[in-house]
């Protein structure tokens, strides 16, 4: 298939405008076979720790086999199809926060991508998980990025504890991306978002020449219309206009784009390639993996997300997406072979996701549909004012599922009877699941066993945080939607469902002996298992997950 100009562009003029093509490293050291036993392999120079935004399980099983670049190489490693963002808060920053520091969201923290907080002085009580709550004026919408509500370290952190030597960079497509996996800035050497405009960090901050140049080389593609990507033709069976509303469809995209359209740009494979050239670009200028000490970078390629609000995640555009991505992946790991740097890599996802209930309703899923208005938390609340004949928002929440909080405004007799009549009206809800008090929650046994067998509850313990999470935490049924298709999101995620739980983990090193294993791990399993990698102990406060044994070419050591 002839490659798209947009991902040769992109990825070719990015890349270009930092010249890795031209990068020569250190050549590998040959080991030569031998019949004694091999010795312990030693830890790889630099562990690369992936996160593709919204990349399902489900997604990942209907397109491995037209996989042909990096996402082929990756499945030549250690392959477990069935990773688990275990919690019942699949959102991005809660998910992000469990990939490298191996605590679920219920010890990170990070409950959800923004939470109420009563007690804050500030007007607006939604609290945005990466946001500096010390700036005078900050909203959840408009704030100033910070690492403040994370409550655990992270790999990086760790090792920068264990060896000053250690570097750790952060690149992502998203600030809470890069904040949750990168961990607190004290210990971060780079760290870079996309702000909507262009690449960005803290403040106070020297910003390295490829940065620079990468921001103009975006820049310059958003400036210009982008042409039509081209279809792989097993793309054919996905490309079917979904009728959404005021003749408006999805499903047949291309990722066309007027000059000067960031939102669209940002919703597209160009995304990606920028988020990826980036990330090569620090390991080459920065000579990652080339010191004493093994240095980390995680990556987050947010465009797959971007891609399934806007357009679904069974059209046309989410098959270009993943064909893209899987060629720009391949061009990062060409780029770090050329180092010669011993690296290990590590893929998954933040949470997965589930398609517009338009198009599942056509797949056989009658049960598929979009929130309906008696299952708002403001309608909800008009049920339970009525009823206890009370006036106001006595209940808080921005949607009809995920934490509720009841005002601290009212009396303790109030908020009793508050939180009854509320539960009782969730509960008779025919599109919710569940309903749960808090004090339900907090009192129910910690997540434990395959995670695929907790029950509604236990998903919620291990993202419900005493101090931030909601009174009552409502679970909506499955394959119900809670967005505006003309207004917002066509498609999205956040359930307690598995197809927003389920993702994959893949690990690679040059020369391991890959397998597959079918049985069901955690994402917070990932941090130990790179600890046992590298040969990094653990100490206070241990993580949530544990360390999965590896073929043993990649060298991890289990306790």
């Amino acid at each position: 298939m002839q490659r798209p100009k947009t991902l040769i562009g992109a990825v070719a003029a990015l890349l270009a405008a930092t010249p890795l093509s031209a990068q020569t490293g250190p050549t590998p050291v040959a080991i030569p076979p031998s019949s004694a036993p091999a010795a312990p392999r030693p830890a790889p120079k630099l562990i690369v720790a992936i996160s593709v935004d919204q990349f399902s399980a489900d997604l990942f099983a209907e397109y491995r086999n037209h996989f042909t670049k990096g996402f082929a190489r990756l499945l030549t490693g250690d392959v477990f199809p069935s990773g688990y963002q275990s919690h019942a808060a699949t959102e991005t920053c809660p998910g992000h926060s469990t990939i490298l520091s191996g605590f679920r969201p219920a010890h990170t923290g990070i409950i959800a991508n923004t939470w109420i907080d009563q007690k804050s002085p500030l007007a607006d009580k939604s609290i945005y998980c990466a946001e500096d709550e010390s700036v005078p004026g900050s909203t959840a919408s408009k704030y100033t990025v910070s690492d403040d509500h994370l409550l655990v370290p992270t790999l990086g952190e760790r090792m920068k504890a264990a060896n000053s030597a250690s570097r750790t960079v952060s690149v992502a497509g998203k600030d809470r991306a890069a904040v949750m996996m990168g961990g607190h800035r004290k210990t971060l050497d780079e760290i870079w978002w996309w702000d909507g405009k262009a690449f960005v960090t803290y403040a106070g901050r020297a910003t390295p020449p490829v940065v620079t140049q990468i921001n103009a080389a975006a820049s310059a593609r958003i400036a210009e219309p982008q042409a039509a990507y081209e279809e792989p033709a097993f793309c054919a069976g996905h490309d079917r206009a979904i009728p959404i509303g005021e003749g408006k469809t999805v499903g047949t995209g291309r990722f066309e784009r007027e000059a000067g359209n960031g939102a669209k740009f940002r919703a597209s494979p160009a995304f990606d390639e920028a988020i990826l050239a980036l990330a090569a670009g620090l390991v080459r200028d920065m000579k990652l993996g080339q010191g004493d000490a093994t240095d980390l970078i995680d990556i987050g390629a947010s465009a797959t997300d971007y891609v399934g609000h806007t357009y679904g995640t069974s059209g046309a555009e989410m098959c270009i997406q993943l064909t893209n991505l899987d060629q720009s992946l391949g061009l990062l790991f060409d780029q770090l072979d050329k180092t010669g740097v011993d690296y290990l890599v590590v893929l998954t996802a933040d949470h997965g996701g589930h398609d517009l209930p338009e198009r599942n309703r056509d797949h056989a899923m009658p049960m598929a549909a979009r929130l309906n208005p008696e299952t708002t938390t403001k309608a909800v609340n008009a049920a339970v004012t009525a009823k206890l004949k009370l006036t106001g928002d006595v209940l808080l929440g921005d949607s009809g599922s995920g934490d509720v909080w009841i005002n601290t405004k009212l009396t303790k007799a109030q908020k009793a009877a508050v939180l009854a009549e509320a539960l009782k009206v969730y509960r008779a809800n025919p599109q919710v699941a569940a309903a749960f008090s808090g004090a339900e929650i907090a009192a129910s046994p910690a997540p434990k066993g395959p995670p695929e067998t907790w029950p509604l509850i236990m998903r919620a313990k291990a993202s419900y945080n005493p101090l931030r999470s909601g009174d009552i935490v409502v679970a909506l049924n499955p394959r119900i939607t809670p967005t505006d298709p003309l207004h917002g999101a066509v498609a999205t995620h956040g359930s307690f469902w598995d197809y927003d739980r389920r993702v994959p983990i893949l690990f690679w090193r040059k020369g391991m002996t890959g397998f597959e294993q079918p049985l069901s791990v955690e994402t917070v399993d990932i941090m130990p298992t790179l600890a046992g990698a590298i040969g990094l102990p653990l100490s206070a406060p241990l993580p949530d997950g544990r360390c999965l044994d590896l073929d043993g070419d990649t060298g991890t050591t289990c306790p």
